[in-house]
């Protein structure tokens, strides 16, 4: 099943990893407090337990990044949406935030999306990044592309951060 995914247009590749320029966007967002408590808030919203009952489809990614010292979970919301119409969350948990634009660099990786395949290649990047002189202006953001029923090797998983660029 095809899944609408953010729009970017990539700046520049080498062989390690990408700087991509995305647009302002909207997603939904929840702290998370365990693994699957931000993921079942998020999923209610899009399957309606929102304040119009709208279905919303699923997007990709889902992503996972620190924000005030709290692991916050998003799901990226279709591009048909806008401030104007876009549902309203019914609970104080679940919040419709804009993603900021910008360049933003990543590295793409295969496996499963733990802790350590995580820091591995937010390390490599994190590296690289350092060596082209490229500053980063985010926190390390965990991108995932693909259920967990999908077979590890043909998972999509990304480490990003935002880069002055």
């Amino acid at each position: 099943m095809a899944y609408e995914e953010s729009n970017y247009e990539i700046v520049k590749k080498n062989e390690v990893f990408e700087i991509r320029k995305y647009s302002d966007r909207l997603a939904v967002e929840t702290v998370e407090h365990n693994q699957n408590s931000g993921f079942r808030k998020l999923f209610n919203y899009i399957s309606g337990n929102n304040k119009t009952n709208e279905e919303i489809k699923m997007t990709t990614p889902v992503t996972r990044v620190e924000k005030n010292g709290n692991m916050t979970m998003q799901f990226y919301l279709p591009l048909k949406f806008d401030e104007n119409n876009v549902p309203d969350p019914t609970g104080d948990d679940v919040k419709v935030v804009n993603i900021e634009g910008g360049y933003y660099a990543s590295i793409i990786y295969s496996g499963r999306s733990t802790d350590k395949n995580f820091i591995k290649h937010k390390n490599i990047l994190e590296k690289e990044l350092l060596n082209n002189n490229i500053s980063i202006i985010s926190p390390p953001i965990r991108a995932t592309y693909n259920s967990p029923f999908t077979l590890p090797a043909l998972r999509r998983n990304e480490v990003m951060f935002q880069i002055n660029y």
